[in-house]
C-alpha cells in the first residue's frame, strides 16, 4: 500500500508554502511568524514536516527544536537546537554557550537572565546567519518558561531573516499555562503573522485516508461513519488505530480492540524493504507497531527512555513518517508484524 499522503490541510500547507516564498524572495525579510495550535493528534506536525518538503526554494537552515525527554529546563528549545551541532565557531562565550546548549560539565549559571536571554538571541541569529532559514517550535506548550521567552523575542527581533514556524496546544495544556497564552498571544500579534487552528478531520475527509490505505477494499460510508466516530476525526487516533487494527482490513477498524496483552518483544529475522535499519531500530519499530509508548518499549527492551527516543527519531527519518504512529502504519502496510513473544 503507498503512504497515507496529509488529507484535508491543503488550505494551511498553501498559506504556509506562501509565506515561505514570500521571505525567501525578498531582499529584505519581513518577520514572519506561522502559529499553528489545536487539540493533541491533530497533524499539527504532520503538516509542519509536510510545509518543509514543500517549501521552494528550500531552507538552507532549520533550526528545529521542542522540550527534551527530561522535565522541562531552563532554554529547553535552544538546547534542542544545538545538540549534535558545532558551535565552538559561534561568537558567544564558551561558558554561556555550554550553559544554554545544557552540557552536562556546564559551569553554574553566573549570568543574569536578561543577559542570558539576549546571548540566546544572538546564539539563533549567528545560527541563522544571512538566512532565510525556518525556526520549528514543537509542542511549545510543553516549554519551559525560559524557551516562551526566547520564542516571543525571536518572533519580534527585527531583521531576522527567518519564518517563525510554531505549533502548540491550547494554553490550558501548558506546562505555564499563564506565560504560554500570553506567549501565543505575542506570537499571533506579530507582523505578518499567520494564525491557523487545526480542528478534527470531516466524514469526506476520513474517507480520504481509508481510501487511501484501501484503495481496492469497500470502505462505505457507514464504515467511514463509524470510523470517524470512534476517533473523532482525529488524525492521531486514526493512524493508531489504522496501526494496530488496519492489518485486518477496514472491517478491522471497527472491530472491538482486543484485550491487553503483556508487553510484547518483536523479533523479526530481516529488516524492512525500504529503510536500513539497525536490528535495535528494527525492535523499537516492532515495538511502535504493537502500540507501545517509549517508557513501555523502554522496559520491553531494557534500554533508557532517552535512547528510545533517539531509536524514534532515527526511524521517522529513514521511514519518511511525520510520527511514531505513522512509522508504525509504514510496518503494517508492509506486513512487518512478525512474531511477539510475552515478557
Amino acid at each position: 500500500m503507498m503512504p497515507v499522503a496529509m488529507v484535508g490541510r491543503v488550505a494551511e500547507l498553501t498559506e504556509l508554502a506562501r509565506a515561505w516564498c514570500s521571505l525567501a524572495g525578498s531582499t529584505r525579510p519581513a518577520r514572519r511568524t506561522a502559529l499553528i495550535t489545536g487539540a493533541g493528534g491533530v497533524g499539527k506536525s504532520m503538516l509542519v514536516a509536510a510545509a518543509l518538503d514543500a517549501f521552494d526554494p528550500a531552507p538552507g537552515t532549520v533550526l528545529f527544536g521542542t522540550a527534551r525527554v527530561h522535565s522541562p529546563a531552563p532554554y529547553d528549545w535552544l538546547a534542542a537546537v544545538l545538540t549534535g551541532r558545532d558551535s565552538g565557531d559561534l561568537p558567544l562565550p564558551a561558558d554561556a554557550l555550554a550553559w544554554l546548549a545544557q552540557h552536562p560539565n556546564a559551569p553554574r549559571e553566573r549570568y543574569a537572565p536578561g543577559t542570558l536571554l539576549r546571548l540566546a538571541v544572538q546564539t539563533v541569529r549567528a545560527l541563522v546567519g544571512a538566512g532565510p532559514a525556518v525556526l520549528v517550535v514543537e509542542d511549545l506548550h510543553a516549554l519551559d518558561p525560559a524557551s516562551l521567552n526566547l520564542i516571543g523575542e525571536l518572533a519580534a527581533a527585527p531583521e531576522l531573516p527567518a519564518l517563525l514556524v510554531v505549533a502548540s496546544r491550547p494554553p490550558e495544556a501548558a506546562v505555564a499555562p499563564e506565560l504560554a497564552a500570553r506567549t501565543l498571544a505575542r506570537l499571533a500579534g506579530a507582523p505578518g503573522s499567520i494564525r491557523q487552528h487545526l480542528g478534527p478531520l470531516t466524514r469526506d475527509q476520513v474517507a480520504a485516508v481509508l481510501a487511501q490505505v484501501y484503495p481496492d477494499g469497500v470502505v462505505d460510508p457507514p464504515l467511514v461513519e463509524a470510523v470517524r466516530e470512534r476517533t473523532g476525526g482525529n488524525p492521531y487516533r486514526l493512524t493508531e488505530l489504522l496501526a494496530t487494527q488496519g492489518g485486518h482490513g477496514p472491517a478491522g477498524l471497527v472491530q472491538q480492540s482486543p484485550p491487553e496483552q503483556p508487553l510484547p518483544v518483536v523479533e523479526w529475522p530481516v529488516e524492512p524493504l525500504g529503510a536500513e535499519l539497525t536490528a535495535r531500530e528494527v525492535e523499537v519499530l516492532g515495538c511502535l507497531a504493537a502500540g507501545m509508548s517509549n517508557k513501555q518499549v523502554a522496559r520491553s527492551l531494557g534500554i533508557s527512555v532517552r535512547t528510545v527516543t533517539v531509536h524514534v527519531s532515527n526511524l521517522l527519518r529513514k521511514t519518511g513518517s511525520a510520527s511514531r504512529t505513522e512509522a508504525a502504519l509504514w510496518a503494517v502496510r508492509r506486513q512487518l508484524t512478525g512474531p511477539t513473544q510475552s515478557v
